[in-house]
């Protein structure tokens, strides 16, 4: 069989399809009965697609076990400029504080937020929460049952990310206040 007749390429092209027209995240599920398949052909079929479009200027991203297709993280300046976005799109130190903080420890209360950066971070949250990066996500089981916040698929796509998990690794201060490095680690 060659590889143009593999099945798992066949797969990859009706993924890319559906997710190409997909206005939104979708589930792996959600695929499979489209494509009349099991999750686990679209989970093969997903990997292939992945590794395909490596070379090109796709890109899928997971985010709470949905896959959507993305521009490359490459060409994220390229995209922005075209469709007016620069100016939009520039996050201040504050903001940037504050948004590593729920990426890292989410999800996570303002109250926590707050704790770690020492200062009231309502105005922050409300900036990325109206910017789409965050979003509540619950509410703690703690007195008051503060909401709980955590990235969005717009904050992987912003950073060029394909997930949570490829946020470079924390680095902490080597030596210094042990209560500073155990707010960081949450």
């Amino acid at each position: 069989m060659t590889d143009l007749q593999n099945p798992l390429n066949s797969t990859a092209k009706r993924l890319e399809a559906l997710l190409f027209v997909a206005a939104e995240p979708v589930l792996p599920a959600q695929l499979a009965v489209a494509l009349e398949t099991t999750t686990t052909e679209v989970e093969q079929g997903l990997k292939v697609l992945d590794e395909l479009l490596q070379s090109r200027g796709l890109r899928l991203q997971r985010h709470g076990g949905r896959v959507q297709m993305t521009s490359a993280p490459e060409y994220a300046q390229l995209v922005e400029r075209f469709l007016g976005l620069e100016a939009t799109t520039r996050l201040s130190r504050a903001a940037l504080e504050t948004l590593s903080i729920i990426a890292y420890q989410q999800p996570v209360t303002r109250p926590h937020v707050d704790e770690v950066r020492g200062v009231n971070s309502d105005s922050m949250m409300k900036s990325l929460l109206s910017k789409g990066l965050i979003q509540e996500t619950g509410r703690a089981d703690g007195p008051g049952r503060p909401i709980l916040y955590s990235t969005t698929p717009e904050f992987l796509q912003h950073f060029g990310l394909n997930s949570v998990r490829d946020l470079p690794p924390l680095e902490l201060p080597e030596e210094g206040n042990e209560q500073d490095v155990n707010l960081l680690k949450g």
